[in-house]
């Protein structure tokens, strides 16, 4: 779950409040490492974003879903892939954390040891986000069409509360699938198929 931080939110140590809106970048980073316990976010309009711990059934699903995105690019070997802790700073200035994510090795080797250490300066080529029972659609899908819009190839809002499957891609209408055993990701990621069963 994420939401904006307010002065009322239980989840928000004493100094944080107040300072919310209009979060730099610098002053991201800064919080990002004095508050490791919480999950942050900023919007590219500097707005700071609080995640939700994950309970179990949002992390076993998760951990599902990034084993088979590890297990296929091991075996295609064209990119890196990236669990749900990796931030990014996308080129909007937001700074994001997908729930799973792709880049591919060229790209990712463009990049220098310290931006791959850091917040990496890029935007995944592929990104995935899994519903969790407290998130609002609403919210998740205007993440995913931000990664498109800063350079994602494809993205896959995944809610199995609905069993429902949205995908996303440059200059498409947005595909629903609903109820699929397997999700394809060609020609994007060829061969990889994302079995959805235990998603459920």
């Amino acid at each position: 779950m994420s939401h904006s931080l307010t002065e009322h939110d239980a989840l928000i140590p004493p100094d944080l409040i107040g300072v919310t809106r209009s979060v730099t970048p610098k002053q991201f980073e800064r919080l990002c490492r004095k508050y490791r316990d919480l999950r942050l976010e900023l919007t590219s309009t500097g707005e700071l974003i609080v995640m939700s711990g994950t309970g179990p059934e949002t992390g076993r699903r998760n951990a599902i879903l990034t084993y088979q995105l590890v297990d296929w690019t091991r075996k295609d070997g064209t990119g890196i892939c990236f669990d749900s802790s990796t931030m990014f700073a996308l080129p909007n200035e937001a700074r994001r954390s997908p729930d799973g994510s792709w880049v591919k090795r060229d790209k990712w080797e463009r990049l220098t040891k310290p931006e791959r250490e850091s917040f990496s300066p890029i935007c995944p080529d592929f990104v995935v986000e899994l519903r969790s029972k407290t998130d609002r659609v609403s919210q998740l899908r205007s993440k995913m069409e931000e990664y498109i819009a800063n350079g994602a190839a494809m993205g896959w809002l995944i809610d199995p509360l609905t069993r429902r499957v949205h995908v996303y891609r440059p200059d498409e209408e947005v595909v629903i699938l609903e109820n699929p055993e397997v999700v394809s990701g060609d020609p994007l990621l060829p061969g990889f198929e994302l079995r959805t069963a235990e998603l459920w």
